[in-house]
């Protein structure tokens, strides 16, 4: 098994199985919970940035960079996932199937070049090690491990309330402002260098490998009970409250996003768009699909406070 550098996997409970000779590339993230466990099969390879969340992966895969498995997901064997498809939640992939698009479809299967790469990638053999999967657990207590990166920019630094958690890895840079409660998971980035702080609510929740940009002339603002799946990319933008934005998004300088939207996994809101309150939004660019009744329910990928009992802010 390889963890590249930036690779994220949380397993909570050991919900994430790694076959024998897989790999995680670079800033990619596996997140598994109880409900939507993670098995990736043996030799199967995660390309950088690729997103896998509760999904089901058979042996012999390849997912392409940026490529996002929502939970429920599942691949058979061999199956190759072009670089930034989107593979829906609950969707079945048979064995040796090329699959393409946003949302994922299977437009042939795999033939005789397919898999001469396949072989030549893994060493020179498909032959399986056939060693039984393992849960993967965190080898640091979490207890022992310092609560976020933090670093000033011209002479401004984040404040970061005492009850908020950041993960180790995460790093917040410059003018930034993060509200009570809020967790910031691993491998985060943000940085506010504008001549206004970066505004982070309270109870907002933002998942690994998000990147958070504010530069100079711009604003930002996620409300209260923002959650921001894992892979997002954001820049000078505003965000209401209880608004979800899946895994995977990008929203561009000066969109705007009422209370209580969602944006679908993989979308690009681009800059300058601006949707209402309860708006459903989605597709690459994003547009309103539709109105909700109630505010978004948390989705299955979510980190919840009571995930995280063993981390705790130490001095």
């Amino acid at each position: 098994m390889h963890l590249a550098q930036g690779a994220v996997v949380c397993s909570p409970d050991g919900s994430v199985q790694l076959g024998a000779g897989s790999a995680v590339r670079e800033n990619a993230t596996v997140v598994g919970t109880a409900r939507n466990p993670v098995t990736v099969g043996e030799k199967t390879s995660l390309g950088p940035r690729s997103l896998l969340l509760g999904a089901t992966t058979g042996h012999l895969c390849e997912v392409g960079a940026g490529a996002i498995l929502m939970p429920g997901s599942q691949l058979g064997d061999r199956c190759l996932v072009s670089e930034g498809a989107l593979v829906p939640p609950g969707m079945w992939v048979p064995s040796d199937s090329v699959v393409v698009g946003r949302p994922a479809r299977v437009v042939r299967r795999v033939d005789t070049g397919d898999l001469e790469r396949l072989r030549m990638t893994r060493g020179g053999s498909l032959s399986l090690p056939e060693q039984p999967l393992t849960p993967f657990f965190a080898k640091d207590r979490a207890e022992d491990a310092p609560m976020g990166q933090l670093y000033s920019f011209r002479d401004k630094h984040p404040l970061v309330h005492p009850t908020a958690t950041l993960f180790s890895s995460c790093e917040v840079t410059g003018d930034v402002i993060i509200g009570p409660g809020s967790i910031i998971g691993p491998g985060v980035r943000i940085v506010g260098e504008s001549h206004v702080p970066l505004r982070i609510g309270a109870g907002v929740r933002i998942h690994a490998n998000t990147v958070i940009h504010l530069q100079l002339g711009g604003s930002l603002v996620l409300e209260d009970g923002v959650l921001m799946g894992p892979g997002c990319v954001v820049h000078g933008c505003f965000v209401g409250a209880n608004t979800v934005v899946e895994p995977g998004a990008i929203l561009c300088d000066r969109s705007r996003l009422g209370r209580g939207c969602v944006v679908g996994a993989g979308s690009m809101v681009r800059a300058g768009t601006l949707f209402p309150d309860a708006a459903q939004v989605d597709g690459f660019p994003a547009v309103q699909t539709g109105f909700l009744a109630s505010l978004p329910p948390v989705p299955p990928w979510s980190l919840r406070p009571e995930d995280l009992p063993e981390l705790r802010r130490v001095s």
